[in-house]
């Protein structure tokens, strides 16, 4: 299973997420689940960088499907909806494919 965590403040403000594992939905290299999540995730990554200005840290571990993104510092409008839009289409896989296979949660810190 992918588990999502997004990370917010207390003002509902998006702040980060951290993505980690495998789906588990097909074999590797046929899992459509793992490459849905997978291609959100990067593109919001790649989107942040060449669109917003925002300052942010990110970790990845390939075998353990580990990405995490950490603004620095409180973000703006054009990053807060790229994460919307990130959250949105996580929903969607959710809302398809099951709770077996992705598990989205919302974390304040």
């Amino acid at each position: 299973m992918t588990s999502v965590t997004i990370f917010q403040n207390q003002h509902q403000q998006y702040i980060g997420f951290v993505c980690q594992g495998h789906a588990g939905y097909a074999d590797q290299g046929e899992d459509i689940v793992c490459a849905g999540i997978s291609a959100l995730v990067i593109t919001v990554i790649n989107a942040l960088d060449a669109y917003t200005d925002e300052q942010f840290t990110t970790r990845t571990n390939e075998e353990t499907g580990l990405i995490s993104v950490r603004f620095r510092e409180s973000v703006g409008h054009d990053a807060q909806l790229l994460i919307k839009t990130l959250v949105l289409g996580l929903e969607g896989i959710q809302s398809t494919y099951g709770n077996d296979y992705i598990s989205l949660t919302f974390k304040e810190v």
